[in-house]
């Protein structure tokens, strides 16, 4: 069957003050197709989007929806006219229930006056039973998990009725039951003739999901391609614009002394129960395991943002207490945090703010501030991290994610530390900055600094670790040499306490 185009955007510029965002782009939707678009973080996908969406005024170009021309001026004139999207980031009113969030702005009214709850509960329902979904629609929004919370956003852009819907990274915080649910959501959506827009840095999962795919590389349309006659490796080199046949740069580091030692570390408020495990200088450590195995509760606790039952960590044979962040910082430690949008970025504040804040001592002199210092400290994190900035006084927000984490990892560099704890380091971060980070982990390892990395990709452990802790329900489950390590190994120590 010919698919007829249901969305068609040509020619789109888009300019920020010194950058230009998006530069003739052009892209086209068929009815009842998923059509992927992909590129490094930067490459101005998200943008392109939100021109779509009424977010943005774009400088010139054409989009024609149904063949008639749009210009939408609101996210809420494109949903009242057939276009929702999913955002990365979800903006959410937290304190109200599901359904009010469902239906916030479009309530049924009775007698054009009063809210009709009956209706709004059982119209929620309605699309939940529809998509499968098993939510409480009286449910408060903050007590649910963002994986059910993304459900919810996905549910509120079909109520719409949407033509077109964008996903925008829909998966990075999912589970892998939850991926399947919502792939089963979008091709349900696909049969009944919606066009679905789905940006993600996942190459198998594009290729599983999608019938067509665009690619974009610094702000420009690069090509559009049948799904079927695209691999890993070309998606790679028309996003990148160069062969990638390592994923991962070579190993130099070697691992010297035991460096850090941790001995019972149990948690007060979590499941963590029993943690021992040493680090060497110049080792990189990864911890492995499934959502809630305790990976990120192992790294609070030495962090000192969660609180430790019982335990104790030494540093070069020297216990430290670490009861908060201030103090784990003090004695060498930095902790680079999973969600960079909630607790890693100071969104109002500047690039040079956000690089320097953890460092402020060094640039203190009496009473004031060494601006000079400060600039020349954030032009070297910029610099060493390959930041895509225009300057430095651009807002952290207005950068990708990808740009925004490297600013944060250069913020705890410049903290001189000498453990560091990274949360996810690469999560929503394209190929080409995938592999700056792992470069710069490997230098920091060069460098005799202790490394634990916690990562859900398998592939990323076993590609720049030395040594694998594997976690599961809350106990270290085992170990393995990442040289050797297969992802079944991996996966059979991370189901042993489940």
């Amino acid at each position: 069957m010919e698919h007829d185009v249901l969305l068609q955007m040509t020619d789109i510029c888009k300019e920020f003050p010194g950058v230009k965002a998006l530069d003739h782009v052009s892209l086209t939707v068929k009815r009842g197709t998923v059509h992927a678009l992909m590129g490094e973080n930067g490459a101005g996908k998200s943008t392109l989007m939100k021109c779509l969406f009424g977010m943005y005024n774009k400088n010139s170009g054409q989009i024609f929806l149904e063949g008639k021309e749009i210009n939408f001026k609101s996210s809420k004139e494109a949903l009242e006219n057939g276009v929702a999207m999913v955002h990365q980031e979800l903006n959410q009113a937290l304190k109200r229930n599901v359904m009010d969030n469902l239906w916030l702005g479009r309530y049924p009214k009775i007698a054009g006056v009063m809210v009709n709850e009956k209706k709004i509960y059982e119209d929620t329902k309605a699309v939940f039973q529809e998509l499968g979904i098993d939510v409480d629609p009286k449910r408060i929004m903050s007590t649910m998990p963002v994986s059910q919370r993304q459900m919810v956003e996905i549910a509120k852009a079909v109520s719409y009725n949407s033509k077109i819907i964008v996903f925008d990274e829909p998966t990075s915080s999912l589970t892998e039951q939850e991926v399947e649910h919502l792939f089963k959501i979008i091709n349900m959506l696909r049969d009944r003739g919606c066009g679905i827009i789905y940006i993600s840095h996942k190459m198998a999962e594009i290729l599983r999901i999608s019938d067509e795919v665009t690619i974009m590389r610094d702000g420009q349309y690069v090509a559009t391609r049948p799904a079927k006659e695209l691999t890993t490796e070309e998606i790679i080199r028309l996003m990148v614009g160069r062969e990638l046949t390592n994923q991962f740069p070579p190993k130099t580091n070697t691992p010297g002394e035991v460096a850090l030692e941790v001995e019972g570390l149990t948690a007060q408020y979590s499941h963590l129960k029993d943690v021992s495990f040493n680090v060497r200088q110049g080792e990189i450590v990864g911890l492995a395991g499934l959502d809630g195995s305790g990976r990120t509760e192992t790294l609070e606790n030495i962090f000192g943002i969660a609180t430790r039952h019982s335990g104790t960590i030494r540093l070069h044979g020297k216990e430290v207490r670490n009861r908060n962040a201030r103090e784990s910082i003090k004695n060498g430690f930095a902790m680079l945090t999973e969600e960079r949008r909630a607790t890693g970025i100071f969104g109002i504040l500047n690039i040079r703010e956000n690089t320097v804040i953890s460092s402020l001592k060094k640039h203190k002199k009496f009473f004031w501030l060494r601006e000079k210092t400060m600039r020349e400290d954030t032009q070297w994190s910029i610099d060493a991290m390959h930041t895509k900035t225009p300057t430095q006084e651009t807002k952290i927000r207005s950068l990708s994610g990808g740009n925004q984490q490297k600013v944060i990892l250069g913020r705890w560099l410049l903290t001189e530390p000498e453990v560091l704890l990274l949360d996810e380091p690469t999560r929503g971060i394209d190929v080409g900055a995938k592999y700056e980070i792992y470069q710069l982990i490997i230098d920091l390892a060069n460098k005799g600094k202790c490394v634990i990395v916690v990562s859900s990709e398998m592939p990323e452990l076993l590609g720049i670790c030395d040594r694998i802790l594997v976690m599961s329900g809350g106990r270290l489950a085992g170990e393995v040499d990442a040289k050797e390590a297969t992802q079944e190994q991996i996966m059979t120590y991370a189901a042993k306490y489940v």
